[in-house]
């Protein structure tokens, strides 16, 4: 489909007057900002010979409403529904994007799923703003570390043929110290960028002429005032909080419909060049917005000639030849969004590290979050509820399974202790902040089993058995952690052929399981609430000697028993009757 030029008519304004403005503006606007003149042919860009156009004012849009390329996708798509951007390097020119320029798009969508996964931001959506705004950065013409190079300034926004921004950042980012333009790969102006520039490729500087910081910008700023860009009403404000012009929401969404149906990653610098840019009219002035989706108050219309305002009536001898209409009340202005430093921008942690317990006793970390605003600075006074989900019995120190804190002044909110239950496992903390779409964190939590430092047995005294027979003494052991009596220790007995325990034994005492066989190993054993544990009874065989018992706690520690089998001191052998010639 060939480019389209959409121009837009100043209501009100003669004819002569309107061109004569606008071909005075492009004759006099040459921006200096970089050209194409070493590459594509040799053709100077648009938006730096001057020859951009813009829309009606700021209004508090993100480009102050500066001109935009209007070449539409052609009528072949590059693929069919469900294709993504793992096509290869073929198909239409129009379709590829520069590698440098569609990873920062993916990046700011990674990462903004991660800060405000509610906002459902599309990196399509941003390859498509970015095509309409700089032609993907002029074909990606960007080093290797995706700043544009020679940067990319749209034209002085001085009121003739565009709307009049005077100069706000001190021509810092643009160069111009008398009047703003719109700067960088997404095309903000200074004022709108010293709100929502990001700093996304890590390099301690905010850039806006660096495509990864500028998409990342554009992402937070599209997602602003809480908005959910999977509803298409809310994609189209969000559209038009970057350029309020309907026919730019109509390119913009053009271009986004052609990338969502496939697109492939080519080499930096060989992007299709745009060619048409949209169509200057001359503006009466207005001030820059800082803010997305402001909202111009509406204008009172006039009575007619002849009439006292707000009478409805004529006088009479002029001439009229009725009373006068009633001018309409004016609307009510639409209720101004928040502030970006005003509005919840993402919940983070704010250091809470693993969090681990032993049954019954309390957890060393407590669970803090971090609130932030659409510019990434603390936000104070948020309420954030946090909830303990599980079946182990951990609750927040007073007992409850939900607690609300409000952030500081740094932006952090911390939750109360959490007091372990007394079941072994794993449960989760939830932190839920902000309300029509509440960000959400959550922690995994470990309660282990109560563990014991040192386990004995409770007296000294020997343990013997005659072989066949049982032992009569039980063994019974105390198990303390921190010198403290150790409740509900699990407690592993087993025979074994060593004090070290390495070697389990098949022979010698044994246990008897439910069904009276015998068993050398014993598991699920537990301390009592004195942290004391007797065992079952013993047996022995008919093999005398001595052997080892060694009872294992969680935690570690152990105690090894020795178990002697002899038979009774002083028992003779049975006495066999002698045989009939011995008898006397």
């Amino acid at each position: 489909m060939a480019a389209h030029i959409r121009r837009r008519l100043r209501k009100g304004a003669t004819t002569t007057a309107v061109a004569a403005a606008a071909v005075a503006a492009l004759a006099a606007s040459q921006a200096p900002a970089a050209t194409l003149a070493d590459g594509a042919g040799g053709n100077a860009d648009p938006r730096a010979a001057g020859e951009d156009t813009a829309s009606a004012g700021n209004d508090g849009a993100a480009t102050g409403n500066s001109p935009y390329y209007t070449d539409l996708p052609p009528l072949v798509t590059p693929g069919g529904p469900g294709s993504s951007s793992s096509l290869p390097a073929a198909g239409s020119a129009e379709a590829g994007i520069p590698a440098t320029i569609l990873a920062a798009y993916k990046q700011a969508e990674g990462t903004v799923a991660t800060t405000d996964p509610a906002c459902r931001l599309p990196w399509q959506l941003l390859a498509a703003i970015g095509k309409v705004e700089s032609g993907q950065a002029r074909g990606g013409r960007v080093d290797a570390d995706g700043t544009a190079s020679p940067r990319i300034l749209g034209p002085a926004l001085n009121g003739q043929g565009f709307a009049l921004i005077k100069d706000t950042d001190g021509g810092a980012y643009d160069g111009d110290a008398v009047h703003d333009r719109a700067v960088g790969p997404m095309q903000f102006i200074p004022s709108t960028w010293a709100s929502w520039g990001q700093d996304a490729n890590g390099d301690g500087r905010k850039d806006p002429n660096n495509i990864y910081d500028a998409a990342l910008a554009a992402g937070r700023y599209l997602c602003a005032n809480d908005r959910d860009l999977a509803v298409g009403a809310e994609l189209d404000q969000a559209v038009l909080s970057y350029n309020r012009s309907r026919e730019y929401l109509n390119t913009v969404r053009s271009w986004f419909s052609y990338y969502q149906r496939g697109t492939h990653e080519i080499p930096d610098g060989t992007g299709t060049l745009p060619t048409t840019p949209s169509t200057p009219v001359p503006t009466p002035s207005s001030r820059p917005g800082t803010g997305p989706s402001a909202t111009p108050s509406p204008k009172p219309s006039p009575s007619k000639p002849g009439g006292k305002p707000g009478t409805g009536t004529s006088k009479p001898g002029d001439g009229s030849t009725g009373p006068a209409p009633k001018p309409p009340a004016p609307k009510p202005p639409a209720p101004k969004p928040s502030p970006p430093s005003e509005t919840f921008g993402s919940l983070e942690n704010a250091g809470t590290g693993p969090l681990r317990a032993t049954a019954g006793r309390t957890f060393d970390e407590r669970v803090s979050v971090r609130a932030r605003n659409a510019l990434g600075a603390p936000l104070a006074r948020v309420p954030v509820t946090f909830t303990v989900t599980g079946d182990t019995g951990t609750l927040f120190a007073g007992g409850r399974k939900a607690v609300t804190v409000r952030t500081g002044a740094d932006g952090t909110a911390t939750a109360p202790e959490l007091q372990a239950g007394e079941k072994a496992g794993e449960f989760t903390v939830t932190a839920v902040a902000g309300t029509g779409r509440p960000r959400t964190l959550t922690y995994a939590a470990t309660v282990t089993a109560r563990q014991a430092d040192a386990i004995a047995r409770t007296d000294d005294k020997a343990l013997v058995a005659a072989p066949g027979e049982k032992f009569a003494d039980a063994v019974t052991v105390a198990a303390t952690y921190q010198d403290a009596a150790a409740a509900g220790v699990a407690v592993t007995a087993t025979m074994v052929k060593d004090r070290a325990g390495t070697t389990d034994n098949d022979k010698g005492p044994y246990f008897k399981d439910a069904a009276g066989k015998p068993v050398r190993t014993l598991t699920g054993l537990t301390t009592d609430a004195e942290g004391k544990l007797r065992l079952p009874e013993i047996y022995a065989d008919d093999a005398e000697g001595t052997y080892l018992l060694r009872l294992t706690t969680e935690g570690g520690a152990s105690v090894v028993v020795e178990l002697t089998v002899k038979a009774p001191e002083g028992t003779a052998p049975e006495a066999t009757e002698p045989p009939e010639a011995a008898k006397p």
